[in-house]
């Protein structure tokens, strides 16, 4: 049938693996071995190796030499750290975008199938259709380079949203893509790259905030 993609065994262990990280069915620090990967879920070993490996490569999974891969249990660090390299390289692709005729329809939807998600939406698949916007703006500068620059991070943005168990709330974060994107149809790169701006950091600062909760909270008796 046309218009149907193939999808191989290791895409689709990959997809799975991919799905229960961000979904939070595996917890930080259990280790994930080819071997249990294999028997789970029936494959060979080499193909429970290439899996963890693009999740390794993602972010969403850890290594030290001669141990198993983990979920990482990140820290309000390491959002920082995110931070320090998302937002300039997000300023510079609303610039790029604002640069173009058109506002990419892609980011638009986003932002429409955010604001139509029931109350009661997974964690992660709101996060989902929030980093979505996020992607359609790097993809419409249609440069393959800054596209995998952007791929290498956007698993770990979503692992820190998930692990956080935070977000801005969907109405301001409607709110505020909406007016990144009026202002790309106004044709005012600057007045989208302020908002665009805004956005980064206010959702930066309120990250941090949730991890240092987490933090403080006490441990279970």
């Amino acid at each position: 049938m046309r218009g149907l993609k193939t999808v191989s065994v290791v895409e689709a262990l990959t997809m799975t693996l991919r799905a229960r990280v961000l979904d939070g069915q595996i917890d930080a620090g259990v280790g994930i071995t080819e071997a249990d990967v294999a028997a789970e879920y029936d494959v060979s070993r080499p193909t429970a190796k290439t899996a963890i490996s693009l999740l390794l490569h993602e972010g969403l999974l850890r290594r030290e030499a001669h141990k198993s891969a983990y979920v990482p249990e990140l820290s309000r660090t390491d959002v920082e750290d995110l931070f320090l390299v998302r937002i300039p390289l997000e300023l510079e692709v609303v610039r790029l975008v604002g640069g173009q005729q058109a506002v990419p329809a892609a980011a638009a939807q986003a932002v429409v199938d955010l604001a139509a998600l029931p109350a009661g939406a997974a964690h992660s698949t709101f996060v989902e259709a929030d980093l979505r916007f996020h992607r359609a703006l790097v993809e419409a500068v249609d440069s393959p380079r800054l596209t995998r620059l952007y791929t290498g991070l956007s698993g770990e943005i979503h692992l820190s949203m998930v692990q956080a168990q935070y977000a801005l709330g969907r109405d301001r974060i409607v709110a505020e893509h909406r007016a990144v994107l009026d202002a790309l149809n106004r044709a005012e790169p600057d007045a989208a790259e302020t908002l665009m701006r805004s956005h980064l950091e206010g959702a930066r600062d309120a990250l941090a905030e949730q991890f240092d909760i987490i933090t403080d909270r006490p441990a279970p008796a």
